[in-house]
């Protein structure tokens, strides 16, 4: 599955770039919002984390683009009940969103985004937890997801960004046959420069 998701990326990719018009490479960075959406993520808080990396817009035609993106990104979730919980997961999220230009300088986006867990972190009271070499932290090592957003750009390059992300697939395995309905959900505001 993986395997067929990184070969998809990359053939829309090589595709989209055979018939380009233009071609601009940027890099942007902003704050997320995150938390958890599902029936076993009522009790959850959000938390505040950042988001950085690189973009190419390439434009087919006057009016639409694909804007393939490499991002690492904080998320997860609090909890505050009787102990102060705090768990962080940072992902390399590659959405490939599709961009329709609206009027000079605005465009709604939406498309896929697949996620490559990096790291997590679980913290009560402040604490870090940490898990034995042998011990997995529980949560999956892929999440899929869909983007959508809106974008604005002035003409000298610095772009601006808004974007909403939710998971399609849980956020922690199974545990003996049972599994916890969570998947992430992101609101993420974005600065941006293209440098050409």
């Amino acid at each position: 599955m993986k395997k067929f998701l990184l070969f998809a990326a990359v053939a829309v990719f090589g595709l989209s770039t055979m018939s380009a018009q233009e071609i601009h490479f940027g890099a942007k960075a902003g704050a997320n919002f995150a938390s958890l959406n599902g029936d076993d993520a009522d009790d959850v808080d959000g938390r505040t984390d950042f988001h950085v990396g690189g973009v190419v817009n390439i434009g087919i035609t006057e009016l639409f683009a694909i804007q393939p993106e490499l991002i690492y990104s904080g998320q997860g979730f609090s909890a505050d009940d009787e102990e102060d919980v705090e768990f962080s997961i940072s992902y390399l999220n590659v959405p490939i969103m599709a961009d329709f230009t609206i009027t000079e300088g605005l465009s709604l986006q939406g498309g896929p985004q697949i996620g490559f867990k990096l790291d997590s972190k679980f913290k009560v009271d402040g604490d870090d937890i940490d898990f034995d070499d042998d011990d997995d932290d529980g949560v999956e090592g892929l999440d899929l997801g869909i983007g959508i957003g809106a974008q604005y750009k002035l003409p000298l390059g610095l772009f601006f960004q808004a974007r909403y992300v939710t998971g399609f697939n849980n956020v922690f395995e199974d545990f003996d046959g049972e599994s916890t309905e969570a998947k992430n959900a992101v609101i993420s505001v974005s600065v941006g420069y293209f440098f050409n």
